[in-house]
């Protein structure tokens, strides 16, 4: 298993980042862990081919995560098309909320016929699945009041991940990493506390608990990158290949 980090950024770019996307290749499968918005441009910057992504796995419905997607469905239609399905996988309501954003942003282009089959499945907390062969577990972490947001934990060829998509802390983020391979968490702040994203002492305070083989820390706002000198735990960064194992 394979993973680029392809958008570290939090949802305002801070310090230049893009925002969240981890291209993940495992066995013969290639897929996206969240679509921020910059995807397609990181992927080109890193002499990475789109036509190589099966599925797409959305964490949450913040923009920030799954506003790439139109641009996506765009570069399949016209710049590098596509004839085989495209699978998105994302909480509730994943369906309707990329297909108004597409609409949205190209309204006269979204009337048009894609020319292969867009399908969509909705995830749900503690419902395992295999989606072409790759074990997909979601899990549910607190950061939408009125949304399921979740985390994603996955499995092929005997190596696993866990993706703590947007998160606050919760108890859970000590048993969802416990023998993972790789956990990618995000670490949006260095100090300030808010119930829906992290902050990088609670990570500190907690790691050796979490059980997971390496952590990366992403999705970094300006705290995070004007302190960086003073953390400790493995950073990612843009272009990043970690092979799992």
């Amino acid at each position: 298993m394979r993973v680029t980090f392809l958008g570290t950024g939090d949802v305002y770019g801070a310090g230049g980042g893009a925002q969240s996307g981890y291209l993940v290749e495992a066995g013969k499968k290639v897929f996206l862990l969240d679509s921020g918005t910059a995807i397609l441009s990181k992927m080109k910057k890193f002499g990475l081919d789109t036509g190589t992504i099966d599925f797409v796995a959305i964490s949450h419905l913040h923009g920030d995560h799954f506003g790439g997607l139109p641009f996506l469905l765009l570069e399949y239609q016209f710049n590098n098309p596509r004839t085989r399905p495209l699978h998105v996988l994302g909480p509730p309501g994943i369906k309707e909320r990329v297909l108004e954003t597409y609409r949205a942003l190209f309204q006269d282009l979204s009337d048009m016929p894609l020319p292969f089959a867009l399908d969509f499945h909705e995830m749900l907390p503690d419902q395992p699945f295999w989606h072409e062969g790759i074990g997909i577990q979601p899990y549910l972490v607190p950061h939408q009041s009125n949304h399921i947001c979740l985390a994603i934990r996955v499995d092929a060829d005997g190596k696993s991940l866990l993706y703590s998509g947007d998160t606050g802390w919760t108890d859970d983020l000590l048993r969802y990493p416990q023998g993972v391979d790789l956990f990618i968490c995000e670490c949006c702040y260095f100090e300030t506390v808010v119930p829906y994203h992290l902050n990088y002492p609670t990570i500190l305070e907690h790691h050796q608990q979490m059980g997971c083989k390496r952590l990366i820390l992403t999705h970094f706002g300006r705290e995070v990158i004007a302190r960086r000198d003073e953390i400790t735990l493995e950073l990612a960064s843009e272009g990043l290949v970690v092979e799992v194992d």
